[in-house]
């Protein structure tokens, strides 16, 4: 089920930092993280994306709880990346968690971040992005991330 989540936070993330996506752009997502699930030997991955979408409801409703792993995970986090950090990770996941996983995690009010995407967005288009990538990332990983951007 963790390449469920892949695939859904990889459509939700690109939903919130770019535009929503077509139906057929949602396909070939899937279509991509299937054929890696293929070569993995993964088994009984489903057929297209609206199955998938079931799948993912049904695993979301069936196998997800807050438990002593999860607060054990959360406190990595913020023993890792720090407060500043942690807190962005936070308000960022609030951006794309499906409402059962917002439900479970107690996140009662909206990201303090949803106001900053269409400015973010303006800074992409301006090129402008990667001051503020500077800023949020740590200093020795900026180079890889560098390397992602589509030029």
């Amino acid at each position: 089920m963790g390449d469920f989540v892949l695939i859904d936070y990889s459509i939700r993330s690109f939903e919130v930092l770019e535009r929503p996506l077509s139906s057929i752009e949602k396909e070939e997502i899937f279509r991509v993280f299937c054929r890696v699930g293929e070569v993995m030997a993964l088994k009984d991955l489903p057929k297209d994306y609206h199955e998938f979408t079931i799948m993912r409801e049904e695993h979301l409703s069936r196998d997800l709880e807050c438990s002593q792993y999860t607060s054990h995970l959360f406190e990595q986090y913020r023993k890792n990346l720090g407060a500043g950090r942690y807190f962005l990770l936070l308000e960022a996941q609030k951006l794309v968690v499906p409402s059962k996983v917002r439900t479970l995690l107690g996140y009662n009010r909206s990201s303090l971040l949803q106001p900053l995407m269409n400015p973010f967005s303006l800074l992409k288009k301006v090129r402008l992005d990667w001051w503020l990538k500077s800023l949020l990332f740590p200093q020795n990983y900026l180079k890889n991330i560098k390397s992602l951007d589509i030029k």
